[in-house]
């Protein structure tokens, strides 16, 4: 079974973030949310979130793609944190998948992962950035490298997270159960 880490930050977006953790887990897929501090997590419009462990704790693991959600300031702790830029490119040489949502796709362009790569983001956290060719499509995979816009592509996201990771038919099947049509 695929194991993910979901590393959550105050201010992180708690539409993404719960929308990745929840359709993840509905696909079988083990998720294990770590917060930078020790607590709740407070996102950016008041919600609590009780990660699973600590991002201290979560870095010992083994993890076959790391996801970040975006939201502000969530997204600007993530790429500041010197532990979350050095978990993103171990992850990376290690042939893992690294994801991002809306702002926090800046946090893998400060890890050096998005160079000569196709990204997108929220509008405009990747603008300016050389050797990124910036998208405006709700979500793009380049390589083990995915990335997506904002709140209301966060489904289209968990999705495609689930795809890579489990395969098309798994994705089909949670995606039915979701009743999108």
């Amino acid at each position: 079974m695929p194991k993910v880490l979901v590393p959550l930050a105050e201010g992180c977006e708690e539409l993404e973030a719960v929308t990745i953790i929840d359709l993840l887990r509905r696909a079988g897929i083990e998720v294990v949310t770590a917060g930078l501090k020790p607590g709740l997590v407070k996102a950016s419009r008041g919600v609590q979130l009780m990660p699973d462990t600590t991002l201290d704790a979560a870095l010992d693991g083994h993890y076959d793609m790391v996801v970040l959600p975006g939201g502000m300031p969530g997204a600007a702790h993530l790429k500041a944190d010197a532990r979350i830029i050095g978990l993103l490119k171990k992850t990376a040489a290690a042939g893992h998948y690294t994801a991002a949502i809306c702002a926090a796709p800046m946090a893998l362009a400060e890890a050096g992962l998005l160079q000569g790569k196709q990204a997108t983001s929220y509008p405009g956290f990747l603008d300016g950035l050389p050797g990124v060719a910036v998208s405006t499509a709700a979500v793009v995979q380049d390589g083990k490298v995915l990335t997506s816009r904002g709140p209301g592509t966060a489904m289209d996201f968990a999705l495609a997270l689930i795809e890579a990771l489990a395969g098309r038919e798994v994705r089909q099947q949670v995606e039915n159960a979701l009743v999108r049509t």
